[in-house]
């Protein structure tokens, strides 16, 4: 019986997950469930599947939530040092799936007990890649990509010789807005870019899909993950969303991987490597699918990939300054303080600031570092919507 955790249950990536060990409940141990201010789910959950503990990432819902566990027999805890300790139990398998830079402690602490990490926090290796990297070599532990795209890319690369690899290419749906004419974005309401074509996410996610910041934050992860030159890195709008990911080999031949816009299948592919088991996923009927196409990624339409580009060629911390900026312009395009577009030039002006300040952007990789570029880049941020405003 495997031991498994997951972080960030009750959102979609948690949810999809449980409907997974759902299926076969005799196989897997829960050890931890963690969640946000969704306090019914997480205790249904818990109660459900009989985990040893269950964490709200909110301290002011621990009273509720022990109230929702109260006779259950499972343990109520809080806080993010709750959460740190959840990912210090033993487990086998640990899902990340708390999103952004919030799921890096947990992360580490998992892989420092030698588990292996379902990463779905694709701000963890955005931040902090290479901590990610030596922390699971050094300890036993390791790491599955649950990112659509690169478990795409994980998939297509296995029995591969990955000198022999000339691109990778990574797509995007394009989002809320792909069609829309440019000089309408500055208009664009929460409302609207939280409207997903093709897949069912989170509020953020999703309008992250929309300033297509989530594949930035997409091709500095395949870097980091693969530790591939970012001059073979490349995206591509796609909007069915059934190719992933394509690796390019030097003989010319492409690996596409291609399948149903469900989270399911890479989740699935994490829990059972190195095996393959069924999955209750969709099955492809090419010929109803009719055609698939393929559109430039505008740069124009969406800065944010040049931002991204800035970023892989700065290295350092730079990603952690990046990611930081991005969801404090998140939270203020959602709070109205600022406009859709203004998302990228708040990112782009935090980068600068940070980066002509020296001691921060080129200090070493540690926890402490990424934890203090981070609440710089947030204050920096909240100080240049401020003047917006203003």
């Amino acid at each position: 019986m495997r031991r498994v955790t997951i972080f960030g249950a009750t959102g979609s990536i948690g949810q999809n997950t449980l409907d997974l060990i759902g299926r076969d409940p005799d196989s897997y141990d829960v050890v931890a469930l963690t969640g946000g201010q969704n306090i019914r789910q997480l205790a249904e959950d818990a109660i459900r599947f009989k985990a040893d503990v269950a964490v709200t990432a909110d301290p002011e819902l621990l009273p509720d939530l022990r109230s929702a566990l109260d006779g259950s027999g499972v343990e109520a805890a809080a806080g993010t040092e709750a959460l740190i300790d959840a990912a210090s139990r033993p487990a086998d398998w640990v899902m990340s799936s708390i999103v952004g830079a919030a799921g890096l402690a947990p992360g580490l602490r998992a892989l420092e007990q030698g588990a292996t990490l379902a990463l779905a926090n694709k701000e963890s290796m955005v931040c902090a890649g290479a901590l990610m990297l030596q922390t699971a070599a050094s300890h036993g532990g390791r790491i599955l990509p649950v990112d659509s795209e690169h478990s795409a890319v994980f998939q297509a690369l296995i029995g591969e010789d990955m000198s022999a690899v000339e691109r990778v290419i990574i797509t995007a749906s394009g989002g809320a807005f792909r069609d829309w004419p440019l000089e309408e974005l500055a208009s664009a309401t929460p409302e609207q870019a939280a409207q997903h074509p093709n897949w069912d996410m989170g509020q953020r996610i999703t309008i992250d899909s929309a300033s297509m910041f989530n594949k930035a934050l997409e091709l500095i992860e395949t870097k980091e993950f693969f530790q591939i030159d970012p001059s073979k890195i490349e995206a591509v709008v796609h909007p069915e969303s059934m190719i992933h990911a394509l690796v390019g080999f030097r003989d010319g031949a492409l690996m596409a991987h291609v399948g149903p816009a469900d989270m399911r299948h890479a989740i699935g592919f994490a829990l059972h490597y190195p095996d393959r088991k069924t999955l209750p996923v969709e099955r492809l009927d090419l010929v109803a699918l009719g055609q698939l196409t393929f559109r430039p990624a505008d740069e124009a339409r969406w800065p944010a990939l040049r931002l991204a580009r800035d970023v892989m060629a700065t290295g350092g911390l730079a990603g952690a300054v990046f990611n930081a900026a991005k969801e404090r312009a998140l939270d203020g395009f959602i709070e109205r303080r600022i406009g859709f577009q203004d998302i990228a030039a708040v990112v782009e002006e935090v980068l600068s600031r940070v980066s002509a300040q020296p001691g921060h952007i080129d200090a070493a990789i540690t926890l402490d570092n990424v934890l203090q570029v981070d609440h710089l880049a947030r204050v920096r941020a909240d100080e240049i919507m401020n003047d917006k405003r203003g």
